[in-house]
């Protein structure tokens, strides 16, 4: 799965994890001439607010700051997961068994790069994914190879029960 670097994440896991929250992932996007981006993710059991993200993006751009872990200009965004969280390690997906979630793969697979479905299992070895996809009628069990995902997002459920009115 695509991330930041391993030293960038160590280096924000080392300041949110203190906090009291989940460092859930890090991405960092330079495409071209545009601006740099550097994208923080965080979670916690009580869920996030603005006020959480405003108080890591405070400590986290003076640590940032000092540590200079990125050459170049770019903008911090701290944020929540949101519905349709990313999902950027194995253990993430894991925790999302039986439900659904969106997958890139970096290369095609079957003729396509783009899977939705069911997640089944993790191989033991953590090698490859299995999804249950739904195609037309039928529903069919793929293995993605878990080196292969570029990006993987959780499909938010907006089923609610008919007692909920």
């Amino acid at each position: 799965m695509r991330r930041a670097n391993d030293r960038l994440t160590t280096l924000v896991a080392s300041v949110v994890e203190p906090m009291g929250y989940e460092a859930l992932g890090v991405e960092h996007a330079s495409a071209g001439s545009a601006q740099a981006v550097l994208r923080v993710y965080i979670d916690h059991a009580d869920g996030i607010t603005v006020d959480d993200c405003e108080a890591v993006s405070r400590q986290l751009s003076s640590v940032l700051d000092v540590e200079d872990p990125i050459s170049g200009h770019y903008d911090l965004e701290v944020s929540s997961p949101g519905l349709d969280r990313p999902l950027f390690t194995v253990e993430q997906i894991l925790r999302h068994l039986g439900s659904r979630i969106r997958v890139r793969l970096e290369q095609k697979l079957e003729g396509r790069r783009n899977f939705e479905g069911e997640v089944l299992a993790v191989s033991d070895d953590a090698q490859l994914l299995e999804l249950s996809l739904d195609e037309g009628k039928e529903q069919r069990r793929v293995q993605l190879p878990v080196e292969q995902i570029e990006s993987a997002r959780v499909v938010p459920d907006f089923n609610f029960s008919q007692s909920a009115r």
